[in-house]
């Protein structure tokens, strides 16, 4: 059977169009699995602001300390390559409300910096942390883009930067033992465990005292939900988190990562293959032809 240009690019086209759209629209299985994973409680209304968990995850974890201007030993304001977890007075101007935030990474079960990341340099592990492998980065920053909590931290000072974050302690993990942080919790603020067991004891502690918290749990279903979970006694605007809604921002990057960029990869691979070969063989075939016609006129002359 034979097959002219305009008939082959159709096809060609029509398969294309077939491998995106019949992408199987499912959650990976990834994302799934993290719903079952660990996670950790930060109470606000019982932390004394001490930075027990931030000298801590500095001590584990090799980090230097951060001096401020005015000569601190280790006084950062902000998330660094240096600083993976802070604790922040959290007191809106002109409020007589105020509380502590521990900030860290969010180990979001729908993680933004995995569906952006061109490489796979961060990945979600069975443990539902979100890790980095340095080796596989190539300085895009398009993590720290995608991080709707601002997370991610490039070192900035580094002749060969990496993206630094919150492990959630990731080797501990895999010995057996709860993060670092939560650990040297001296009054009971963070509390580590199974997610769903977590959501049950925040929901517990909001039912017996109604009138110590907001009614509402950050992170149980913020962007699809977090392995970081948050009570406080103010809402949680004033206290520094940002008002997110329940849809995952990665839905549709997950789908084409996951199912769609395999098959179209596959797809276009073989359109410009096919076109390559169409070409190649028109060429051939006009050669031959221009060389009998030119043997042709020899014979006449």
């Amino acid at each position: 059977m034979t097959i002219d240009r305009r008939s082959f690019l159709k096809l060609s086209g029509a398969s294309l169009a077939g491998a995106f759209l019949g992408t199987k629209q499912t959650t990976p299985v990834w994302a799934a699995r993290a719903h079952n994973g660990v996670a950790m409680l930060y109470d606000a209304t019982k932390c004394i602001g001490c930075r027990a968990c931030q000298n801590a995850c500095k001590e584990w974890n090799g980090n230097p300390p951060e001096p401020d201007s005015i000569g601190l030993h280790d006084a950062p304001r902000e998330l660094s390559a240096d600083t993976w977890t802070l604790i922040q007075l959290a007191k809106p101007e002109g409020s007589n409300e105020w509380a502590f935030l521990k900030r860290q990474c969010m180990h979001c079960l729908h993680p933004a910096c995995v569906s952006a990341c061109p490489v796979s340099a961060l990945h979600q592990t069975e443990y539902g942390a979100v890790v980095y492998e340095p080796k596989r980065c190539i300085g895009c920053r398009y993590c720290m883009v995608a991080c709707p909590f601002g997370i991610p931290k490039f070192e900035w000072d580094e002749p060969l930067p990496y993206i630094r974050k919150c492990t959630f302690c990731i080797d501990r993990l895999e010995e057996g033992l709860e993060p670092a942080c939560s650990e040297a919790c001296p009054v009971g603020a963070l509390t580590f465990g199974k997610r769903d067991s977590l959501i049950a004891e925040a929901e517990a502690r909001i039912r017996n005292n109604p009138g110590r918290y907001v009614n509402h749990i950050y992170g149980k279903e913020e962007l699809g939900g977090t392995s970081m979970l948050y009570l406080s006694p103010i809402p949680f605007e004033k206290l520094g988190l940002p008002t997110l809604s329940p849809e995952p921002v990665t839905r549709l990057s997950e789908v084409v990562a996951t199912y769609g960029t395999p098959s179209l990869a596959l797809s276009v691979a073989s359109f410009l293959g096919g076109v390559y070969y169409w070409f190649t063989k028109r060429e051939k075939e006009l050669q031959a032809k221009e060389a009998i016609g030119q043997e042709e006129r020899e014979v006449e002359s």
